[in-house]
């Protein structure tokens, strides 16, 4: 039977596009199917209020790797950075803030004023992250080992990856691999005394997991966030990282088509051989790869009698989790946040509201228990500050994620408790920002049954799948099926839910479009 395709990607998300590219480049006849109006997918920039444009899903694109760019062209099809001399401020209640700069010396510098012992510190702690995340990037480029596909070649590359980390010396590899199962608290703890500081690092440990800070892992969490360029961002906003793959994909002659939801992968012979469409077309190809969550892909998609019955078990036991949601302001000025002393230049970076490890833990207390969090961490970004073409001339964008916010709430529903969510965020970043409600022109927020209902992401999980130690690396997305390539002959995963996971990476789209290159 002829082929329509040589391949098909389900999903028109960054990590889609970023294979779809790959494979197109390589000469292959490629087709992406999103289900939604615009491709992108938790990588999106939309107008969500006439004239202002928001990221919608995740709020940085610092991570993605720089193999992506240049091998794509992305600078050619439209990608351009805008550096910002600032990563994070973080104001705190007595007037006062601390402020994470670049370089970290200047961080330093500020922080002798709240403690001399973490002021000498910082540096250091920055310098051992980035060796640590730069590790983490590398082991991020990687497929997982396989003793089934290929062992030497998989296994010579992480051989070298063993041999860079040796070289970081006995000590240091041992720190590295003491660290990464550590809950972010003890670590934090061993480096500084200044709780404010503390909380406002661990903010970033507990990124789309539904853990405290004090759980094991999420040190891991906190270094894996410190990937890539910390103080980047797209001009155009995180969609324009999609928008110059999609334009990669095409250029190199892949077809992209919205408006296509598939509602099933053709399987014979326990091979996948094309797509059904959710208006009752199939179209066939050699190969099918799904940037769809690995639960929804083989569940749903495949469907449960396909699999053998351990593979089913780990699916439905994968802990997705989704607790993040996302308040979307549209102001009409510039918010005066007292603790900056009025230097716009510190607002240019993340906003954090995260005052210790105490107070996120108990913020995790509440999500345990099914409730919103009544004291949430904020990390709240204004883009437009930097990036005028975000906003009409004058006014700004003010995006919050929200943590936690989780999926499952016990005693209501998110259609119920959709704009008191939007009131607590605003209520609590105005403690920061006196005043803010007056710029509010208009406001739209993302629940986690919004990520699910409208952009595809069950319960809501941005990372498709927590990325808790029992999730990572071998363990992801389950036990026994570690990677891209299926148990279905043919059959690829190239999203967040495979290695290394979730943020703007493009990680698992290249690496799953290089594991198709190299067995074909």
């Amino acid at each position: 039977m002829s082929l329509d395709y040589d391949a098909i990607v389900i999903g028109g998300g960054h990590n889609s596009l970023t294979a779809a590219a790959y494979l197109a480049k390589a000469g292959m006849r490629v087709a992406v199917f999103e289900q939604r109006e615009s491709l992108g997918g938790a990588a999106s920039t939309e107008e969500l209020i006439p004239g202002f444009h928001f990221n919608t899903g995740w709020g940085e694109a610092k991570m993605l790797l720089p193999e992506v760019v240049a091998e794509l062209g992305l600078a050619r099809h439209g990608l351009e950075w805008l550096e910002a001399p600032v990563r994070a401020f973080a104001p705190l209640a007595d007037g006062r803030a601390i402020t994470i700069w670049e370089p970290a010396e200047r961080t330093a510098a500020e922080l002798a004023t709240f403690s001399p012992t973490d002021a000498a510190a910082y540096p250091k702690f920055a310098a051992q992250n980035t060796q640590f995340s730069t590790l983490l990037a590398e082991m991020a480029r990687l497929s997982p080992p396989s003793l089934q596909y290929r062992p030497l070649r998989l296994l010579a590359a992480w051989a070298r990856l063993a041999i860079q980390a040796r070289r970081m010396g006995g000590g240091r590899m041992m720190e590295f691999l003491r660290v990464l199962p550590m809950g972010a608290a003890r670590y934090l703890n061993e480096w500084f005394e200044e709780e404010t500081l503390k909380g406002m690092l661990a903010a970033h440990s507990i990124t789309a997991l539904q853990q405290g800070p004090r759980a094991a892992g999420t040190a891991f969490m906190l270094l894996f966030q410190n990937m890539g360029a910390s103080n980047r961002v797209p001009r155009g906003g995180v969609g324009a990282v999609s928008a110059a793959l999609a334009k990669a994909a095409e250029a190199h002659g892949a077809e992209l088509r919205t408006r296509s939801e598939v509602a099933g992968i053709l399987v014979e012979g326990n091979r996948a051989v094309g797509v059904r469409f959710a208006s009752g077309e199939e179209l066939r190809a050699g190969m099918v790869l799904s940037g769809a969550e690995p639960r929804r892909t083989f569940l749903e998609l495949v469907g449960g009698p396909q699999l053998e019955p351990r593979l089913v078990r780990g699916l439905r036991a994968l802990k997705l989790k989704g607790s993040t949601a996302t308040v979307h302001l549209a102001l009409s000025g510039l918010p005066e946040f007292p603790a900056a002393g009025g230097d716009s230049e510190r607002l240019a970076g993340e906003i954090v509201v995260c005052p210790s490890l105490d107070y996120a833990e108990q913020a995790y207390d509440d999500a345990k228990n099914g409730r919103i969090s009544k004291r949430p961490v904020l990390i709240a970004r204004m883009p437009s500050l930097m990036d005028a073409s975000l906003a009409p001339a004058g006014q700004h964008t003010l995006s919050i994620t929200v943590r936690y916010a989780p999926y499952h709430l016990r005693e209501s529903t998110w259609d119920k408790q959709r704009e008191r969510l939007g009131d607590l965020a605003a209520a609590t970043l105005k403690v920061h920002a006196p005043g803010l409600e007056k710029l509010v022109v208009d406001r739209r927020v993302i629940t986690p049954l919004d990520y699910e209902r409208d952009y595809g992401l069950t319960e809501g999980s941005l990372t498709q799948g927590q990325m808790g130690l029992d999730q990572l690396v071998l363990m992801r997305p389950v036990p026994g099926f570690a990677g891209y390539r299926s148990p279905i002959d043919g059959l690829y995963l190239c999203g967040a839910g495979a290695h290394p996971g979730g943020g703007v990476t493009g990680a698992p789209g290249r690496n799953a479009a290089r594991q198709v290159l190299q067995e074909r």
